[in-house]
């Protein structure tokens, strides 16, 4: 099998960042006239086939919602790359790769028991994991090699929690999925952060806000983890999810934090940072 590391890219400007999750990163909302406006600088690699979008897994395309799935909605992740692009320079593209199951448990993208998962899965989460073949961790890693031989994986973008609400383990579990992630695609910690959002906070009422407390402590176990905060993001009227203007607030958090990282090696030492859209924290 062939093995590629991002030393190999061929071209060190491409900037690629995975993404993955449960329905908030998949994207609840529906996008927009104005979602669908964005540059070729962005790139989105197709994680499944989709005929009607005139999309084939494994290639690039502008990254025009849905970045997900086929039918899937706006997610962070596409007011990230837009975000990044903004304050990178010009030569630089963004692409992201995305994998994420509405509803799933972080086991969901544990290589090792993510098949005893499935199968005590409800159908409905069965159906979404048959669309990455059964092994939606499996399809991350398979996509993620295509992608390193066009451009270098920069960072690892999470939102995930809301199903293990109240896990103290659950921090535990995500270092799994990082540490495999980075030994599978032959990266280095150091040079890929891992990115994870907040779920829908306490001041919006967020049902599954007592998650955020736990996500809070990812830093302790992850040493290169950032967390990003969801305060003030604006809420679906279920309060599980995030609206269309909440996940372009996210995507502009989770872009302050990596630009600044970027920029100096340390988001808590980061110069001032003046977000295009006015909603970074």
């Amino acid at each position: 099998m062939l093995f590629i590391t991002a030393a190999r890219a061929q071209d060190t400007s491409f900037h690629i960042y995975l993404c993955l999750g449960q329905s908030n990163m998949e994207g609840n909302a529906r996008f927009e006239p104005q979602d669908t406006i964005v540059s070729n600088r962005f790139r989105m690699m197709s994680a499944v086939d989709c005929p009607d979008l005139n999309r084939n897994m494994g290639q690039w395309y502008t990254a025009r919602p849905p970045l997900c799935r086929c039918r899937t909605g706006l997610t962070p992740a596409d007011y990230f790359g837009r975000e990044m692009l903004a304050h990178l320079p010009a030569r630089n593209r963004v692409g992201v790769v995305m994998v994420a199951v509405g509803g799933c448990k972080i086991e969901l993208f544990d290589k090792e028991n993510y098949a005893g998962y499935i199968a005590s899965a409800p159908d409905w989460l069965k159906n979404m994991a048959k669309e990455y073949a059964n092994n939606p961790y499996g399809r991350l890693v398979e996509m993620a090699k295509l992608a390193q031989r066009d451009g270098v994986i920069k960072g690892i973008l999470l939102h995930q929690g809301e199903s293990n609400t109240n896990d103290s383990t659950w921090p535990g579990k995500v270092k799994k999925v990082y540490e495999n992630l980075l030994h599978d695609l032959g990266l280095n910690a150091a040079e890929v952060p891992l990115l994870a959002g907040e779920v829908v906070h306490a001041e919006q009422n967020g049902k599954c806000a007592a998650m955020n407390g736990i996500i809070a402590t990812l830093p302790q176990v992850i040493p290169t983890a950032h967390v990003i905060s969801s305060k003030g993001c604006g809420v679906a009227g279920d309060n599980l999810h995030f609206n269309a203007a909440g996940y372009r607030t996210l995507g502009a958090r989770y872009a302050a934090t990596m630009l600044s990282l970027l920029y100096t090696g340390n988001a808590q030492q980061a110069p001032p940072y003046s977000p295009l859209t006015n909603t970074t924290k």
